[in-house]
């Protein structure tokens, strides 16, 4: 599955790139900033055997979730038969996070984790992406690579151009609109992150975790990961093609026909948006920013939650998801062409 991945992403960013309308009246507002403003983050499902609910204990603990009015997650009861366990769904799909039994030591880590605190402040400063890498401390050359990579990224690359006067593309609230790259390193071995590294790879990648391979995933928008790649098939054009993807124009408006999945985050977004528009942010190490400080000058760098050691890496030279996409459509208009031909 881990050398399939890549080209499943890259197929479902050709077909979006092949999908865009023209740029005369396609959306100006780039791809991870129109996911701030206007996706909301799909729910997790944690089911449970529906005779709790009289079990004093365990409807004690169950309480932070079943009232939690802002993490995207909530509680179902179930009479089938035999099931005795909790089970964390991922959100439109059943497709199981987590099962076990329901105690305080389990249900915590489940909301919140230290790195996913690091990758909110990114998000509500106004990051573009944040590039999180889970793997080893052998990875510490490759995480060095990619924020290396982003740093170039940042200089050369561009947002489109906002107009104010269009309905179509106004922001919303939130943090100054910015191109910005970060990368968060994540380790494998970390107790306190292992639901959240389980997120990361997402519904179809849980031999991601299982195996320990070492796979980065970008997360845009309200804590929503695009794709998981193996960190030994992420060369930079991949990298490029996936960053530059979502910092683009808007390709596609309804979120439920656009990859990815989203993390569980425990946060009110709305009153957040709004105090990061009013509010000085601090950076992700806690520091706050000080006067004159401008967030964008910010360098991209590579912040990891692990003792790092050096490892090789693999090369790795595939098609552009931006050439794929013009593959694409060039064998639609060939064939289009051959059948007006043949009409005629």
């Amino acid at each position: 599955m881990a050398d399939r991945s890549w080209l499943t992403c890259l197929i479902m960013i050709c077909c979006a790139i092949a999908g865009r309308p023209r740029a005369a009246s396609a959306c100006t507002v780039p791809v991870f900033r129109y996911a701030l403003d206007r996706w909301e983050a799909d729910p997790f499902r944690l089911v449970v055997p529906a005779a709790w609910a009289i079990d004093r204990e365990k409807s004690k603990l169950l309480v932070p979730l079943r009232g939690n009015p802002i993490a995207n997650v909530r509680v179902e009861e179930t009479d089938a038969a035999g099931v005795d366990r909790a089970r964390l769904l991922f959100p439109d799909a059943d497709v199981a996070l987590w099962e076990g039994p329901v105690e305080a030591s389990s249900l915590g880590p489940l909301l919140d984790s230290p790195a996913r605190r690091d990758l909110l402040a990114r998000l509500l400063a106004g990051d573009s992406v944040v590039w999180v890498v889970v793997g080893t401390a052998a990875d510490a050359a490759e995480v060095e690579r990619i924020a290396a990579r982003l740093r170039f990224l940042e200089q050369v690359g561009e947002l489109p151009e906002q107009d104010p006067a269009d309905p179509d593309s106004r922001l919303g609230p939130g943090p100054p609109l910015r191109l910005k790259f970060s990368v968060l390193h994540v380790s494998l071995d970390d107790p306190a992150e292992h639901f959240f590294v389980r997120m990361l790879a997402g519904p179809d990648h849980a031999g991601f975790v299982s195996d320990r391979v070492s796979f980065a995933a970008p997360v845009f928008g309200r804590g929503r990961v695009l794709c998981a790649w193996p960190l030994a098939e992420l060369d930079d054009p991949n990298l490029e093609d996936m960053s530059l993807f979502l910092t683009g124009r808007c390709s596609c408006r309804v979120k439920n026909d656009s990859p990815g999945w989203d993390v569980l985050l425990e946060v009110a977004w709305d009153t957040a948006l709004v105090n990061a528009e009013t509010q000085p942010a601090a950076s992700p190490a806690g520091e706050a920013a000080g006067p004159g400080d401008e967030p964008a000058a910010r360098p991209v760098e590579a912040v990891t939650r692990a003792p790092a050691a050096p490892a090789a890496r693999e090369p790795g030279g595939r098609l552009s998801g931006t050439q794929l996409g013009g593959i694409a459509l060039a064998i639609l208009a060939a064939l289009a062409g051959w059948r007006l031909w043949r009409a005629g």
